[in-house]
């Protein structure tokens, strides 16, 4: 058996342990009534600012928590902390995603049942988090627009195994000369009708349609629910 063989089958075996893991958190978090939403970005994309953001706005009529991952410091768990919501760090090392069982663990003493909405913000990176199943109920992708117009083009793994695109910044989207149009192509390229919003932390524009979108998905959710 060569290297390269045995490599494969260890990363099937990964893949599968995290797979049956999320299925079981998937159930858990249905069971619950809490609505999980991950985020998949890559570093610099504005993931957290926004996050902040939401959780302020949530947090005001809603139960919400956060979950976030990093390589090493907790810098961003301090940050959305200032929300007033609890938040927990998870460090990953050298590891550059988040996977089901850290999720598992992170969740160890926290009631679901307490929450509304749980967010899961994965390390900063649009390759290695696209693998990994996190039992979330939506995933959403976040596309900068000082990333450029083509990464929809340059990472399309990410954008179909993610629910939603959520173009950030766009309150510099004249200043660095961002072409809308054609970052919308690319991504209804990848991902033909695939939900995009478009907000920005700084001004707050974008902030009540997205908040609109997922109560509306929680609506959805309890009335699929409800009994018949």
């Amino acid at each position: 058996m060569s290297p390269e063989t045995r490599l494969v089958e260890v990363r099937k075996n990964i893949l599968k342990q995290n797979d049956l893991i999320a299925r079981d958190l998937r159930s858990r978090f249905q069971a619950s009534g809490v609505i999980v939403i991950s985020l998949v970005s890559s570093p610099g994309s504005g993931k957290t600012a926004f996050l902040e953001k939401i959780l302020t706005l949530l947090a005001s009529d809603s139960r919400v928590a956060a979950l976030v991952g990093d390589l090493a410091t907790e810098n961003d768990a301090a940050r959305l902390a200032r929300s007033g919501v609890p938040v927990k760090q998870i460090t990953t090392g050298t590891v550059c995603h988040l996977d089901a069982a850290m999720v598992l663990n992170a969740l160890e003493d926290w009631n679901l049942g307490e929450l509304d909405f749980l967010f899961i913000e994965n390390v900063g990176n649009l390759v290695c988090p696209s693998s990994y199943d996190l039992g979330e109920a939506l995933r959403l992708v976040l596309l900068s627009v000082t990333e450029g117009e083509d990464k929809p083009l340059k990472y399309p793994t990410i954008f179909n195994s993610a629910d939603v695109a959520v173009i950030t910044k766009i309150d510099l989207a004249d200043a660095v000369e961002f072409n809308r149009e054609l970052a919308i192509a690319n991504i209804h390229a990848v991902r033909p009708d695939m939900h995009i919003l478009e907000v920005s932390s700084k001004t707050g524009q974008g902030m009540l349609e997205f908040l609109a979108f997922v109560a509306s998905r929680r609506r959805s959710r309890a009335g699929a629910a409800a009994p018949s």
